[in-house]
């Protein structure tokens, strides 16, 4: 029989009050969410993150594009925290610690995983349209600077989890540490996504700004790779805003105390994130970089197998 939730709470979303309108009766106890999960909503996201990711991995090994592998373990992170949370909403209202863990630390998370492919494809369109003069950060580092920022987020995110979890083990002072921890590597997230955009507009303006570089460049199909980079990584600040707005709240807020906010401007966000990037795959970069000789083109299952067209490594 699983353990139920301890008298300290795993989250600020823990919070002791009385479970009301229940029949015949008044439960007290500790409440995981301040909702009852929704099951049909859990499994709907769960098919959705599953379908994408399959594509997605199909796609990785089908035409090599190695840097994309964050970007599919994130999708299997969305998958199985959705799972964790149809699992809650089955156990409603007797929640249990596993499936909490579950679906709160994989969520947080996952988004940072999808960030570092997005840094890492900045780079490699910048080496294919040969702009490196026009990049504000020297391109040897934008990998390492967007990427480590990224990891720092993801450490300091994952480790706040952590010590929100060892907050059900008596030290109630943990689980509130454990917040600021995430909050804290929301806003590194935030701070770095904000100037990874910077500096790809930076580039674009700059590159646009110099006819006989933007003649060249037009013979490639960067545009279109970069409006993938730029709407996909507004998607994940957006998202990150929210999730900053709801733990700062805390226990009680309203972002905390309404699900459809973590589906509408989390689940949903990274989910047009991935299908964005599923029709307009970085394969094809990697393609014409030389790096490969298959790409995907367009939402589906055929590769192109083709030898590059430009070798720029």
């Amino acid at each position: 029989m699983p353990n139920t939730i301890p008298s300290t709470p795993v989250s600020p979303r823990l919070e002791q009050e009385s479970f009301s309108n229940m029949s015949n009766s008044s439960i007290t106890g500790w409440k995981a969410y301040e909702y009852y999960p929704s099951l049909g909503a859990a499994v709907l996201f769960i098919l959705l993150f599953l379908t994408i990711t399959i594509l997605h991995t199909f796609h990785l090994f089908r035409t090599r594009t190695w840097f994309f592998i964050p970007m599919v373990i994130g999708g299997y992170f969305e998958t199985v925290g959705y799972i964790g949370r149809a699992m809650s909403a089955k156990q409603s209202p007797n929640w249990t610690t596993g499936p909490y863990i579950i679906q709160s630390t994989l969520l947080l998370i996952a988004p940072a995983l999808f960030a570092a492919s997005i840094y890492m494809e900045l780079g490699r369109i910048i080496l294919l349209v040969k702009g490196q003069s026009f990049s504000l950060v020297p391109i040897k580092w934008t990998t390492s600077i967007f990427v480590g920022g990224d990891v720092l987020s993801f450490l300091m995110q994952a480790s706040g989890a952590g010590l929100m979890v060892s907050g059900s083990s008596g030290d109630g002072s943990s689980a509130k540490t454990g917040q600021n921890v995430i909050i804290g590597g929301l806003f590194v997230q935030i701070i770095f996504f904000g100037f990874f955009l910077i500096s790809a507009l930076v580039f674009q303006r700059r590159l646009v700004s110099n006819p006989s570089a933007l003649l060249a460049a037009d013979a490639l199909p960067w545009r279109k790779h970069m409006f993938a980079l730029h709407t996909s990584s507004v998607l994940i600040l957006i998202r990150s805003v929210v999730r900053v707005v709801e733990y700062v709240q805390g226990t009680g807020g309203f972002l905390m105390k309404n699900e459809v906010f973590i589906y509408v401007f989390d689940g949903l966000l990274m989910w047009v994130m991935m299908v964005i990037f599923a029709v307009i795959h970085p394969s094809e970069v990697n393609v014409l970089l030389g790096r490969s000789r298959k790409m995907t083109r367009g939402f589906g299952l055929g590769v192109v197998d083709m030898v590059p067209l430009v070798n720029r490594a």
